[in-house]
C-alpha cells in the first residue's frame, strides 16, 4: 500500500511540473513576440523617419545646391572660412618616363675598355719603337744586326702603331656616339667619368625624360622640379640637360632630368613631373579639412547662401604643408567649409538614395 502512495504522488508531481514548464514557455513566447513585435515597429519607425525627412538637395546649373538651416549648420558644427590671395609659383604640368640607363652603362662600360686599349697600345709603342731605333742604328753603322733584325722591329713598330691608332679611333667613336645619344652634357660626363655617371650606374641617381605639351613652350628649363608617382608621392628632380629625343606620342619639349634613388622611382615608371614657369599668380589655399575625396578627385564645399552650400572640384597639382593645396580655380574671399563637409557629402548620398528609393 505505502508504495502505490508513493507512486501516486511521483506521477502527481511529475504532472505539476510538466504543467509549469509549458505555462513558462507559453509566457516566454509571448514575452519574446512583444519585444520583436517592439523592435519591429522601431525599425519601421526609424525608417519612416529616414524616409519622410526633408531633402535637403537641389541642382543649379548642373551643380548639386545643399540648403542647410543656420541651426543644423551649428548643431551639425558645419564651419566655414574665408580664403585670403597666396602668391606661388606658376607651374605647368608634364609627362615623364623614368629612362632605363642600360645603353649607357654598356657604352661607358666600352668607352673605359677603348681607353685601357690605348694605353695598353701606347705601352707596347713605347717599347718597340726605341727598339727599332737601337736595332736601325746598329744595323747602319756598324752592321751589327742582320738585315732580319731591323725588319722585324720595323714591322713590331708598325704593329704597334697601328693597334694605338685603332684603339684611338675607337675611344673617338664611342665618345661620338655618347654625345649623339646622351647629349652634350651626360656625353661629356661619360668621356669625362664624372661623378654624374657613375651615380646613374650606381644607381644612386635616376635618370628622367620630362617631355611638355606640344602647345607649351618654356624660354630655359626650370634648374629644379617635383614630380608625382602614382602613389601620390613627391620628389625633387634636378635638370640635366636637354634630351636627344622627343616622346613619340607626345612631341613637345623634352629634358633629362635626375632624381634621387630615394624617391621611389625606378625605370619605366611613368610620373607627372611640375614644371615653375617663373612667373608669380595668385591663388588661394585649400586647408585639408575642407577636402573631401569622391570618384578619386578633390572637392570643397563653398558658401553660395546663408544656408546654401555648392560643391566644387579643385585642382592637386601645388601642394602646401599640412595636406593643403593652393588652387587658383577658387577667387579670393570665397567661403568655404572647413569643418563639416564629410557631412555635406553624406546629405548629397542621402538625397540620391531617397530619389532612386522613390516608386
Amino acid at each position: 500500500m505505502r508504495n502505490g502512495r508513493e507512486t501516486t504522488t511521483a506521477v502527481k508531481v511529475g504532472v505539476r511540473l510538466l504543467v509549469a514548464a509549458a505555462t513558462f514557455g507559453v509566457v516566454a513566447l509571448v514575452i519574446l513576440n512583444f519585444h520583436t513585435d517592439r523592435n519591429e515597429a522601431a525599425v519601421d519607425a526609424q525608417h519612416d523617419a529616414v524616409a519622410q525627412a526633408p531633402l535637403r538637395v537641389d541642382t543649379k546649373n548642373g551643380q548639386p545646391v545643399i540648403t542647410i538651416d543656420r541651426e543644423t549648420q551649428e548643431r551639425s558644427g558645419i564651419e566655414t572660412e574665408t580664403l585670403t590671395a597666396t602668391p606661388y609659383q606658376e607651374q605647368v604640368r608634364a609627362y615623364g618616363m623614368v629612362v632605363d640607363v642600360a645603353r649607357l652603362t654598356a657604352l661607358s662600360n666600352n668607352y673605359l675598355n677603348a681607353k685601357t686599349q690605348v694605353q695598353t697600345a701606347r705601352a707596347r709603342l713605347a717599347m718597340s719603337k726605341p727598339a727599332f731605333e737601337r736595332a736601325q742604328t746598329l744595323y747602319n753603322d756598324q752592321r751589327a744586326v742582320s738585315e732580319a733584325v731591323l725588319e722585324s722591329a720595323e714591322a713590331a713598330l708598325r704593329t704597334d702603331q697601328a693597334s694605338l691608332a685603332a684603339a684611338e679611333a675607337q675611344v673617338r667613336t664611342l665618345a661620338a656616339t655618347a654625345y649623339q645619344e646622351w647629349g652634350s652634357v651626360l656625353g661629356q660626363a661619360l668621356v669625362e667619368e664624372s661623378p654624374t655617371i657613375n651615380r646613374l650606374i650606381e644607381r644612386r641617381d635616376f635618370l628622367l625624360q620630362i617631355t611638355l605639351p606640344p602647345e607649351v613652350a618654356l624660354p630655359a628649363a626650370p634648374p629644379a622640379a617635383t614630380i608625382q608617382t602614382r602613389k601620390g608621392a613627391q620628389a625633387t628632380i634636378t635638370f640635366v640637360s636637354p634630351a636627344t629625343r622627343v616622346d613619340p606620342k607626345i612631341q613637345g619639349l623634352t629634358f633629362f632630368y635626375t632624381a634621387l634613388a630615394e624617391s621611389g622611382v625606378l625605370p619605366g615608371m611613368n610620373v607627372l613631373a611640375l614644371l615653375p614657369t617663373g612667373k608669380s599668380v595668385d591663388g588661394v589655399t585649400i586647408p585639408a579639412s575642407a577636402i573631401v575625396w569622391w570618384q578619386d578627385r578633390a572637392w570643397v564645399y563653398r558658401r553660395a547662401g546663408p544656408d546654401r552650400f555648392t560643391r566644387e572640384e579643385i585642382a592637386t597639382e601645388l601642394t602646401a604643408e599640412g595636406g593643403a593645396y593652393i588652387v587658383k580655380n577658387i577667387p579670393p574671399a570665397a567661403e568655404i567649409v572647413t569643418s563639416g563637409a564629410q557631412l555635406l557629402l553624406s546629405e548629397e548620398f542621402r538625397a540620391q538614395i531617397q530619389v532612386e528609393d522613390k516608386p
